[in-house]
């Protein structure tokens, strides 16, 4: 007897090619925080870029919202397995906020309100692959999504798209992160399954 009933072409997917190995499509935004969500009043928030020589450049909400905003619309993909499709941002791109940067750094660690960081490589946050983001669906960036503001870098595991985002720290060697310390794949490509270290 065979394993397969003739005809069983298994769950049909239509996501067009969109959907990385080992996810699952949800229309639901799931809530995922390392704790508590911090709620930053814009009148209170601020944005620096640190270079690895100590140079801050830093933007309060009324200089940061004054920069050339792009509509973004992305696929996200959790580390827990679902992802989201066609999800509309708005935001600033890191293009924008490194142009006046002067740096040799290979990598970044964001920090964020609440004490979570993660790191990843420089160059992935260039070339129109990551924003910082402060509206989704058109409207301000709920706290439990990360507002005020929020690193998006939706070719990586959202867990590197860190929450409440209020540093990006440039590094000449990479360093790991919240997760990443706890096991997690320095990387985080969803297309490879970077899930843990070693994977």
């Amino acid at each position: 007897m065979g394993i397969v009933t003739p005809g069983f072409g298994g769950r049909r997917r239509d996501d067009g090619g969109k959907l990385p190995p080992g996810q699952y499509l949800t229309r639901d935004f799931p809530v995922l925080s390392a704790g508590p969500t911090p709620r930053v009043a814009t009148e209170r928030w601020e944005l620096a870029i640190v270079t690895e020589t100590g140079r801050r450049h830093s933007w309060d909400w009324a200089a940061f919202t004054a920069l050339p905003v792009e509509d973004i619309t992305v696929d996200i993909h959790c580390v827990t397995r679902w992802s989201k499709l066609d999800t509309a941002w708005s935001g600033v791109s890191l293009d924008t906020l490194l142009a006046e940067v002067d740096t040799s750094a290979e990598y970044v660690m964001a920090h964020s309100h609440g004490g979570y960081t993660t790191n990843m490589p420089l160059p992935d946050l260039l070339g129109g692959r990551a924003w910082i983001a402060h509206r989704y669906g058109g409207r301000p960036l709920d706290p439990e999504h990360g507002g005020p503001a929020r690193l998006l870098v939706p070719h990586l595991y959202f867990w590197k798209s860190a929450k409440w985002v209020r540093e990006l720290r440039l590094l000449a060697r990479d360093e790991p992160g919240f997760w990443e310390d706890a096991g997690y794949h320095s990387y985080g490509d969803p297309w490879r399954e970077q899930r843990y270290e070693g994977d």
